[in-house]
């Protein structure tokens, strides 16, 4: 594990110790909960009170030897898994089910199998997060679900492949979210494990990074095997064996096989999937933003392939042209992801980043809208790019300073992922939804995009505990 005394350059200023409010997201009894959260606020692997205490700036730190081989790794990783999400619902998944049912029933039959994935990944991340939490092995908490994520997530891609109806495309479906967010969520759970807070905006920016390299690479290499999908399915699942195994060779955690397991409630556990305003004011709100602005983006992203073949017209040539708007976006990414959050942390601020972040790609929904034509998507494209890499960079840093408990932190992870898993999954139904009442017609995703894009870039105005 990376200590503070190998990459920072110089001491930690000495700051009172603040107990965080007792949390019931933290799967344990609330007195457990506040001894187990009272720490040192200058410790930068402390989780950040999310009471109405005074924001602290993060204490720079320089990344360097075993803390830049952790980061460049991770980004990696977030390429290897992301690509699937990528690939899979945005290119792969919706060639199939039109493959099996036909133009006339695409819309409706892809929303109904990308809803029911939704609620298997809204269900899984915060199980696997707090699973790997608990877990105790040689290899540290994180290692073991990881692997074993991704392995039985490979083999859920060839059962998708093998697939020749809608019951038995939808199981694999779900297997396929199930398995890799075992992977995904303790993956997520090492920025806050073993990342000084100092160079968290640093670590999320190269993680965004990733992330985006994944879900446009992804969709760039989907569109390839778009007439031979079971080999799309078997290269996605190897990529990602290889790089996560590799990941863990290279970052070893230390064993925790000594270490206490918290106390586990199951009916507190439950309530995880509620976050409460009132004890924890700022990880709702962060929740909230991070939940509206996706549902807005992916809203039209996630169906880019029908608006393409309808909206747009190019029926039978969009396939080849999602390829194009990925990377235009990609370009566009690239910028802001890599100033976005070490601007960032020089600053100290990342509120302001994330709002302006979300008002850019408010703005980038205005084009399809208006010129509803190639040009219109290739703008839309590009500028929302823009800005996604600044917000998924710095958003990710701002989240992980308001977490609730950090003996939890795989698990809170996990609920916030569902911010951004569900609407990325439940997106294309609820635009097939809105097309379908609509008599067909995909004007009105645009518009109320901009809205839900709106609303999410101004939710974290009243987070309070980070600047």
């Amino acid at each position: 594990m990376t200590t503070p005394s190998e990459d920072t350059t110089g001491p930690t200023p000495a700051r009172p110790v603040q107990p965080t409010i007792p949390s019931n997201l933290s799967g344990v009894p609330e007195s457990a909960s506040l001894a187990s959260t009272i720490t040192t606020a200058g410790s930068p692997f402390s989780a950040a009170p999310t009471s109405a205490v005074s924001a602290q700036s993060p204490v720079k730190v320089k990344v360097r030897g075993k803390l830049l081989k952790l980061m460049l790794s991770m980004m990696v990783g977030n390429i290897a898994i992301f690509a699937i999400w990528g690939a899979v619902p945005g290119v792969l998944l919706p060639l199939q089910v039109q493959g099996i049912v036909g133009d006339a029933d695409k819309g409706p039959i892809y929303g109904l199998v990308a809803t029911i994935g939704a609620f298997a990944a809204m269900i899984a991340q915060p199980i696997a997060g707090l699973v790997s939490d608990r877990t105790r092995s040689r290899f540290g908490r994180r290692a073991p679900w990881m692997v074993i994520g991704v392995l039985l997530g490979g083999l859920s891609l060839l059962f998708m492949g093998a697939a020749n109806g809608i019951v038995q495309l939808t199981v694999a479906w779900v297997m396929v979210q199930v398995t890799f967010n075992f992977a995904q969520g303790p993956l997520s759970a090492i920025l806050p494990d073993r990342v000084p807070s100092g160079a968290r905006g640093t670590f999320s920016s190269l993680s965004g990074l990733g992330l985006m390299l994944g879900s446009l690479g992804g969709s760039i290499a989907g569109a390839q095997f778009a007439k031979s999908i079971p080999a799309g399915y078997l290269t996605f699942a190897g990529i990602a064996l290889i790089v996560i195994v590799l990941f863990v060779i290279f970052n070893p955690d230390a064993s925790n096989k000594g270490e206490p397991k918290p106390p586990f409630n199951f009916v507190t556990f439950l309530q995880t999937f509620w976050v409460s305003p009132r004890k924890h004011p700022d990880f709702f709100w962060g929740f909230t933003g991070r939940l509206l602005l996706y549902a807005g983006y992916f809203m039209v992203t996630g169906f880019q392939l029908y608006i393409l073949q309808d909206y747009i017209g190019l029926k039978g040539d969009a396939v080849t042209m999602v390829p194009v708007l990925s990377l235009i976006s990609l370009v566009g990414i690239i910028i802001t992801t890599l100033i976005g959050g070490p601007v960032s942390d020089r600053i100290g601020r990342r509120k302001i980043v994330v709002i302006v972040a979300g008002a850019v790609m408010a703005v980038s929904l205005v084009f399809p809208l208006i010129i509803p034509s190639i040009t219109g998507m290739m703008l839309f494209a590009f500028v929302s790019g823009l800005g996604f890499g600044a917000y998924q960079a710095v958003d990710t840093a701002l989240m992980s300073e308001v977490l609730p408990s950090k003996n939890d932190f795989a698990k809170d992870l996990g609920v916030l992922n569902i911010a951004a898993t569900l609407p990325q999954t439940l997106a294309p139904g609820l635009a097939g939804l809105i097309v379908f009442i609509a008599g067909n017609s995909y004007t009105p995703l645009f518009p109320i995009g901009i809205v839900l894009a709106l609303l999410g870039a101004f939710a974290v105005m009243p987070i309070k505990s980070v600047r």
